[in-house]
């Protein structure tokens, strides 16, 4: 039983690449959705409401926790770790490892899109320089918004993007563009598109499936693959409204969420 954590929504993009990797699991998902964003809240409350979360995943009988919020990872993710008696895997470490294979020499640059919060932590820069690369990270507060509008394949968000990489590569060459937001995935070759417009062959790096990666590594477990004797499992809670989690959340999971548990978590 794996639990996968997150503030929101995006988090449900890792859960997709888990379920891919490792279909053979069943899974409970959590979106503390009630109290997003955590961007916006202080370190000892991301943590307070990131414990209570990984608490209530432990007790459902998770045995492995996945925290699929770059916020709370790179805030929260000793005291989770200290919080619970199970194993603990964050996005952030995993995305910088993927970045590491992809970049041929010691000291290369790696671009880092994120939220205003995660690049104010500079923690994929210390994730990033802990395998011996240099980390430019680069806030892209739009992405978001526009990923949950739906607007994935649109013009205002290809504008965007290409204000957002027309800025950053004035300051690098990356050999690597890391999505370090979880939403990003969802408009990742659009990402690639316009890199190559804009005359870089950087390699994309989806932290979604290097933190499925790094969990299929880390778990003992058969893998196999989907079939009808072996359909995928999970659970969806969100602690604010469960029609718009299905309704969003169907569009970041790739596939209809029949049902989502109401949890209240307190204030």
């Amino acid at each position: 039983m794996v639990g996968v954590f997150d503030s929101g929504f995006g988090g449900l993009t890792v859960l997709r690449a888990l379920l891919s990797k490792i279909p053979s699991a069943n899974y409970l998902y959590l979106g503390d959705t009630a109290r997003l964003p955590y961007g916006a809240k202080s370190q000892a409350t991301i943590a307070r409401y990131a414990v209570e979360s990984a608490r209530f995943l432990e007790q459902r009988g998770c045995e492995y926790l996945v925290i699929a919020c770059n916020t709370a990872t790179a805030l929260a993710l000793e005291d989770i770790r200290r919080a619970v008696s199970v194993p603990v895997l964050g996005v952030i470490e995993p995305g910088a490892h993927a970045a590491k294979r992809a970049v041929r020499k010691t000291g290369g640059e790696v671009l880092v899109l994120a939220t205003a919060a995660t690049v104010q932590s500079h923690a994929y820069h210390a994730a990033c320089e802990a395998v011996g690369l240099k980390a430019i990270e680069v806030a892209c507060p739009l992405l978001v918004p526009l990923v949950e509008e739906g607007w994935i394949d649109h013009q205002v968000t290809r504008d965007v993007l290409r204000i957002y990489l027309s800025e950053a590569l004035t300051k690098c060459r990356p050999e690597a563009v890391l999505l370090g937001c979880t939403h990003y995935p969802l408009i990742a070759a659009a990402i690639e598109t316009t890199l190559r417009e804009l005359g870089s062959d950087a390699a994309v790096i989806d932290s979604a499936d290097a933190t499925a990666e790094a969990a299929e590594a880390a778990l003992d477990v058969d893998t196999g693959t989907h079939s009808a004797e072996n359909s995928l499992s999970f659970e969806c809670y969100a602690t604010d409204s469960v029609e718009k989690f299905q309704r969003l959340g169907s569009l970041f999971l790739n596939q209809p969420i029949a049902h989502v548990h109401h949890l209240d978590l307190g204030g």
